[in-house]
């Protein structure tokens, strides 16, 4: 079992690996949903953290609907991420219809590689699940995180639970968006995935720091189904 951590801050990131997190998804922009972090931030928390760093590669807010000069710019920060060494990354890219930009996540793949590629919640934003899943497994990316295209992972689990039966071990299914202390275990039992994304806030507070107890109530629901 493995819990993600979105995480807007250096503070978010100690606290996630004090309690047991196992896995950091960097991000900058919190009121945007998340954009590329700063290469300060970036480097300081792979040198002060012992767990996994995955920077979102996100140019501006908005649709994820990008030009060539926004690749570019994508492409950039890859290969900066890639130097600096981290593991992985969360990106994703779509057409206007909605659809899954596959030729574009194909670059981005081959870009990043070794790091393997998880497609974020842009992926909530297709009409079809089940297509989409098919797509970003052909442009080669390792980890999807979705709710199941549904505001909530618990209003998706039904939906999750078949991407996990598709998926069949080619690629990780993690359910994020409202997940949790106090649901994680019903989504556990009812989706059937292994890996979990929180932010772990549970006030709306300006700083968006991740709550230790969260964190750790997280962690152990994990293992209580």
């Amino acid at each position: 079992m493995i819990l993600e951590i979105c995480a807007f801050n250096i503070q978010s990131c100690r606290i996630a690996e004090k309690a047991g997190a196992k896995r950091i998804e960097l991000c900058a922009d919190p009121q945007a949903g998340g954009t590329t972090p700063s290469y300060g931030l970036i480097e300081y928390a792979l040198r002060e953290l012992s767990i996994p760093i995955f920077p979102m590669i996100r140019p501006r807010g908005g649709d994820f609907v990008y030009d060539d000069d926004e690749m570019a710019v994508m492409k950039r920060d890859i290969m900066i991420c890639k130097d600096m060494g981290c593991p992985g990354i969360a990106t994703g890219v779509q057409l206007r219809d909605g659809r899954i930009n596959t030729e574009q996540m194909k670059h981005i793949a081959a870009w990043a590689y070794p790091m393997v590629v998880t497609c974020h919640k842009v992926f909530d934003r297709t009409p079809d699940a089940f297509e989409a899943l098919n797509d970003v497994i052909a442009a080669g990316c390792s980890r999807v995180l979705t709710s199941g295209l549904h505001k909530t992972a618990l209003e998706g689990s039904g939906v999750l639970a078949e991407l996990v039966s598709m998926a069949n071990g080619h690629i990780v299914i993690m359910p994020g968006g409202g997940v949790r202390s106090e649901n994680i275990a019903q989504l556990v039992k009812e989706t059937g995935a292994t890996e979990f994304h929180s932010s772990a806030l549970i006030a709306r507070a300006t700083d968006h720091i991740a709550d230790e107890q969260e964190v750790r109530m997280l962690v152990s629901g994990m293992y209580a189904y």
